[in-house]
């Protein structure tokens, strides 16, 4: 009984060996030597161009690639600064004007003073026109106040009727926005139109009436389309930076869009949807600055039983200028991003230290290599498995035996 085990043993060593030689047994990558040995260029050794650059992660290159994705947030650029007190008249306003003159028997004041209260004349409101025209008595023709200011009218005129009227003073105020209306759609609680207030408004105060955003700053990206042209930038760096919260012009709209920044784990990890049943290898970011050593805590961790902690990849494209600031030779590439590879050895404390300093980016892919006994362990595994099925197989046929007698 005890040979004919032994036997079964044997045998399904030998077919696990031979699966093996099949290359059956599977693997998630590429080993540590095979990523190593394949790099264009590496940040210690000047070797071979070929198609990416390997870079040890230290220190230096955490400082300068945490720089590089601080100043890589997409921000708005090259847009006019326009406050409150350039707030603009538009079409469709509806506008009053009121004329002063310093002493009765003027143009608008008869030589009665007595005969009507005080020494002004209240003109008609009046609505700006599709020409962004209105008309005012005595001043000829029809007066363009459309993208200008109530200040600046004003001034016009009174100049216009200083040969007809006595030290004549106007003003003009804006008693309707009708034309200076801006939008905010998108991933916020109330889409909403609004007119501009004379003071003026932010982009936050315009996201504030629309109820805020649904999403994470750091998963909102805010679109704002003036004159027929967009830019966006990341809500994160409206909220942070105050020149990116910018004021809001007449006929602008802002669209916020949900862009959750995802990163990749892959290799020698747990099993997919072994870790609170996640069923994936994408995962989301779960911070605005999440760091290498939480994706890895996110993705389970590494698989003791098959992992080489020495061997952890983080893939990613590379500024050429932080690479050359690194020590790496990026002459042979030619291209605006190169594709770069950062190394972490997890089994020396340093890689630990350094991985939780490490941001990470939309889009990154980490690999964590097998170790190189990782197949024989699972060849151990599969004559394992085979022997105890041999085993139960002959206690079974002999229970039959038994119970035959």
């Amino acid at each position: 009984m005890a040979g004919n085990r032994g036997a079964l043993i044997v045998v399904a060593l030998g077919a696990a060996i031979a699966l093996n030689g099949c290359v059956l047994i599977s693997k998630d990558g590429p080993e540590g030597d095979t990523v190593a040995a394949g790099a264009a260029v590496a940040s210690d050794t000047g070797a071979l161009k070929v198609g990416y650059a390997l870079v040890d992660l230290d220190a230096d290159a955490v400082r300068a690639a945490n720089q590089y994705s601080r100043n890589a947030i997409q921000r708005f650029s090259g847009l006019k600064r326009r406050g409150g007190r350039d707030l603009s008249i538009g079409v469709g306003d509806i506008v009053s004007v009121t004329v002063f003159e310093a002493e009765s028997g003027g143009l608008f004041i008869p030589k009665d003073a007595a005969s009507r209260p005080g020494n002004y004349v209240q003109i008609p409101n009046e609505q700006v026109d599709a020409r962004g025209d209105i008309t005012i008595p005595y001043v000829s023709g029809p007066l363009h106040v459309a993208g200008r200011t109530a200040e600046d009218v004003s001034k016009e005129i009174t100049d216009k009727l200083q040969d007809k009227a006595i030290k004549p003073q106007a003003v003009v105020s804006i008693v309707e926005h009708r034309g200076n209306d801006v939008s905010v759609l998108g991933e916020v609680a109330t889409p909403i139109r609004f007119s501009i207030d004379p003071g003026g408004i932010r982009l936050s105060g315009a996201i504030a009436r629309a109820g805020g955003a649904k999403y994470p700053s750091y998963e909102t990206l805010v679109n704002l389309k003036r004159d027929g042209a967009v830019q966006t930038a990341e809500l994160t760096a409206v909220v942070k930076e105050p020149p990116q919260d910018v004021w809001l012009a007449p006929g602008d709209v802002v669209y916020l869009s949900h862009e959750p920044r995802v990163y990749m784990v892959l290799g020698a990890t747990p099993s997919p949807g072994a870790v609170g049943g996640i069923n994936n290898r994408r995962f989301t970011f779960e911070n605005e600055d999440m760091t290498l050593a939480e994706a890895i805590s996110k993705a389970g961790g590494l698989d003791s039983s098959r992992s080489n902690p020495e061997d952890l990849f983080l893939f990613r494209f590379e500024n050429p200028e932080l690479l050359a600031s690194l020590g790496v030779d990026v002459s042979n590439f030619h291209t605006p991003l190169i594709p770069t590879v950062y190394k972490v050895d997890f089994s020396a404390a340093a890689g630990f230290f350094l991985s939780s300093k490490f941001n990470l980016r939309d889009k990154d892919v980490i690999f964590v290599a097998e170790a190189a006994d990782a197949d024989i362990n699972k060849v151990l595994a599969i004559a394992t498995n085979a022997s105890l099925t041999g085993y139960y197989s002959t206690g079974a046929a002999n229970n039959v035996r038994l119970l035959d007698k």
